[in-house]
């Protein structure tokens, strides 16, 4: 077996523990309201972190590269609340633009 398989396996391992030790541990109680609040921003917390870690490193190092602007396009597609394949295209089309003039 590969590390990279060991790996995977013990990734899988400690998800399906953790899955389980909520209903073991809660029991048939019902989470509060703010309990369930906080849960519901640990996902989009943990998105915005990898989003902004990997357009920002590249090498071990700080980046500031086309990915900058492409992210900045997407921003600004989603303040100005237009459709999620208009920001798509929009931050792909950034990004292409500033790599080709770079």
């Amino acid at each position: 077996m590969t590390t990279a398989w060991i790996t995977i396996f013990v990734l899988f391992l400690g998800t399906a523990l953790s899955k389980a030790a909520g209903p073991l541990t809660t029991g048939s109680r019902a989470p509060s309201g703010r309990a369930l609040d906080v849960t519901r921003l640990v996902a989009p917390a943990i998105l915005a972190g990898l989003v902004a870690y990997e357009t920002f490193t590249a090498g071990g190092g700080f980046a500031f590269d086309a990915r900058v602007a492409g992210l900045a396009a997407a921003g600004a597609a989603l303040a100005a609340r237009l459709p999620m394949i208009a920001v798509i295209i929009l931050a792909a089309a950034a990004t292409a633009l500033t790599r080709a003039i770079a």
